[in-house]
């Protein structure tokens, strides 16, 4: 305990928090092991604030813990750049919505924080409305004072039931909070909680380590980095969105994606790389995969030595993955591609999605100030 105080101290005194993340297997894995088909988890693309369109938890990997009320009731959330609401499971949840059953609930009456809101609350996905309402309470540890959040009362699919967070904590943009929500980050520097309107991802890509991660909130943590960052300016503020140039296939003619600049999001609440499948079934063709089901390409794990390099080019500045980078080695004979295709319609699309697979080989900051993304 000593330790504990010791170490949060610190880490105040210089003016940021750090949370330890935890690596799972993603639940497209879980599916697969349990024989339950892992059907692939869309989400609806559209304008409206009410729908939250750009990331699949079906392939989300990391979560970290919070604690909300007075006493504590501890989550365990996804920290999700592609989104900007904190939702958790309630305690008025009906007993037959098994996502809410089999995850930690919110008691509001066991909290002497607790302020009623009751603001209907509701997030569209491809497979159904996560349904609640809005409360409001602390958000002990990280910190913040009268969040408001939502309470889930309806969770839908699979996705969730099969799920080892509790719920999703947003780190995007204000402008794409449901409700127009303050999202729990932006609060906390206006508190004065943190020094930097900044936070940074560190993902343990090994699938031996124990250590899952870490998020810093309120700067960088330069113990998780080397060399200088290299920094690109969001386009559109709502998702983490950047401009990117190009990406190729190393030693494969024409193989190449991204032709002229396209637009990415930098979204950690996946771990795939997405485009357009166009782009990523030639990509994947290139590297020697094969087509298996629900848009996954499998490699021969015995290959990856003798794969290329992928190198992704923005403002100029290139990024390479290597095989390991992109492979997920989740079998002994069979491995998977990070790369699938999602086809993402205008006016929101066509854009690629940058999920683990590309934040796990590069620390990564996101600067609400300067309105940059950047890897180190």
């Amino acid at each position: 305990n000593t330790y504990l105080i010791l170490f949060l101290f610190l880490n105040f005194y210089i003016g940021f928090l750090e949370i330890k993340l935890h690596k799972q297997k993603t639940l497209r894995q879980i599916m697969k092991e349990k024989g339950t088909k892992a059907f692939k988890y869309t989400p609806s693309f559209g304008r409206s604030t009410s729908n939250e369109p750009l990331t699949n938890y079906l392939d989300a990997q990391y979560f970290g813990e919070i604690a909300i009320g007075t006493p504590e009731q501890k989550f365990t959330v996804i920290f999700d750049t592609g989104s900007s609401n904190l939702w958790i499971p309630s305690a008025t949840c009906p007993s037959n919505n098994y996502a809410c059953l089999l995850h930690n609930k919110y008691d509001s009456t066991a909290s002497s924080t607790y302020v009623a809101d009751g603001d209907n609350f509701a997030i569209q996905y491809g497979t159904g409305s996560m349904v609640g309402f809005e409360s409001v309470d602390t958000i002990a540890g990280i910190p913040s004072t009268n969040q408001v959040f939502a309470e889930a009362t309806e969770e839908p699919g699979i996705t969730f039931v099969a799920a080892k967070f509790d719920g999703i904590l947003g780190m995007g943009y204000p402008t794409i909070s449901v409700n127009g929500i303050k999202p729990v980050f932006n609060q906390m520097y206006e508190q004065g909680a943190v020094d930097k309107n900044q936070f940074a991802f560190y993902l343990n890509r090994d699938p031996t380590g124990e250590e899952g991660g870490e998020i810093c909130l309120g700067g960088v943590n330069e113990a998780r980095y080397t060399g200088e960052f290299n920094y690109h300016s969001v386009t559109r503020k709502g998702y983490w969105q950047l401009k990117m140039d190009s990406v190729a296939v190393a030693d494969a003619d024409a193989t190449a994606a991204c032709v002229g600049g396209c637009q990415i999001i930098v979204d950690s609440g996946t771990s795939l790389i997405t485009g357009p499948t166009v782009d990523t079934d030639a990509i994947n063709h290139a590297i020697g995969a094969i087509r298996f089901v629900q848009g996954e390409y499998l490699v021969i794990c015995r290959n990856i030595p003798n794969m290329p390099d992928i190198t992704f080019v923005l403002d100029g500045i290139e990024y390479v993955l290597t095989p390991d980078d992109y492979i997920t080695q989740d079998g002994v004979t069979q491995c998977l591609s990070a790369f699938m295709g999602m086809d993402i319609p205008e006016p929101t699309g066509p854009l690629w999605i940058l999920g683990d697979a590309f934040m796990g080989k590069y620390y990564t900051s996101f600067d609400f100030d300067t309105d940059q993304v950047g890897f180190a």
